[in-house]
């Protein structure tokens, strides 16, 4: 084929498929869908729809911390073992609370649940994966490097199938299931921020003011830079002036503040909703999982809450 038919049939085909009589056909489901569940199907550009189902529960991904640095600082050889051991274990764990694993993308795993009890079965599941993270694997690799962040969000999705039919072994290579919504986006947003360190920077000013008629003459004072640069006249001439005739002298220090997110982060749907099914858990009534009112995600104005919680069972 030609490169201007194989344009012309490309066009052709979203143009079908934007068409107005084109149909979406949804159906509402409480169950986690398969990629042969018939009842999502792909573009079909004869009959002119596709059908696709809707669930509204939670969702959770999980990925390694740094997996770049790790690829650079260990042998291949090493990170064979290192991405087996992490998936496999990650695959299991995800089943272990009747988690569905649906996607498998190099170190990031997403998992999706049946809506009856998702809120329990996603938290269990994020502190079964965080156990696993701290007591499972890092006992095969030293210096505790492997660092996972996971995330989890509740809400409706849309599902469908994506890609395209091939004949022969590339066939399963060229299609998938789709998970369309903001859960899916949120979390895999707070699975980016989950255990992540961050540096903040600030400048800070000591000014110095002095009283030749006091006993302590000297009075020191921390303000931001801002803050100092306000205390200062604008003057006709090229001269600047401090607003307080005892400014005296200054001296300029440089803080820094790090910060390390917890390893699980969560919407405040599914903290609300896992505290709703478990209000005498141990970890709802000691506040493991917190408020975490410094993370933010892009495109998600609500509360986070996030916690480093563990099975006590893997640290025995």
């Amino acid at each position: 084929m030609s490169l201007e038919r194989f344009r012309n049939s490309l066009r052709e085909e979203v143009q079908i498929i934007n068409a107005s009589e084109f149909d979406i056909i949804i159906k509402e489901t409480t169950t986690v869908p398969t990629i042969t569940d018939s009842e999502i199907t792909y573009s079909n550009l004869d009959t002119k729809e596709q059908k696709c189902k809707l669930i509204e529960t939670c969702i959770l991904y999980i990925d390694i911390r740094n997996s770049t640095d790790l690829n650079l600082t260990h042998r291949r050889e090493t990170m064979a073992k290192l991405y087996s051991s992490f998936v496999r274990a990650m695959a299991r764990a995800g089943g272990y609370y009747n988690g569905k694993v649906r996607n498998i993308i190099g170190d990031r795993i997403m998992v999706v649940f049946d809506s009856a009890n998702c809120f329990t079965n996603a938290v269990d599941t994020a502190i079964l994966m965080n156990s696993i993270s701290q007591y499972v694997l890092n006992k095969e690799f030293p210096h505790n490097e492997i660092k996972c962040g996971i995330g989890i969000d509740y809400g409706k999705m849309l599902v469908t199938k994506a890609g395209i039919i091939k004949n022969g072994s590339e066939n399963d290579s060229h299609k998938s299931l789709v998970w369309l919504g903001r859960p899916a986006n949120v979390a895999s947003k707070l699975t980016d921020a989950a255990n992540k360190s961050s540096t903040e920077t600030r400048t800070i000013v000591t000014e110095g003011y002095y009283y030749p008629l006091l006993e302590d003459k000297w009075l020191w004072i921390d303000r931001e830079l801002e803050e100092f640069i306000d205390n200062f006249q604008t003057t006709s001439s090229q001269s600047i002036r401090h607003k307080s005739s005892h400014f005296d002298t200054f001296y300029k220090n440089i803080e820094e503040t790090s910060q390390t997110n917890p390893p699980i982060l969560m919407t405040k749907a599914v903290y609300d909703g896992f505290k709703r099914a478990n209000p005498d858990r141990k970890c709802i009534k000691e506040n493991y999982f917190k408020s975490q009112p410094t993370i933010s995600v892009q495109g998600f104005k609500g509360d986070i809450y996030g916690g480093n919680v563990h099975f006590t069972v893997f640290n025995e």
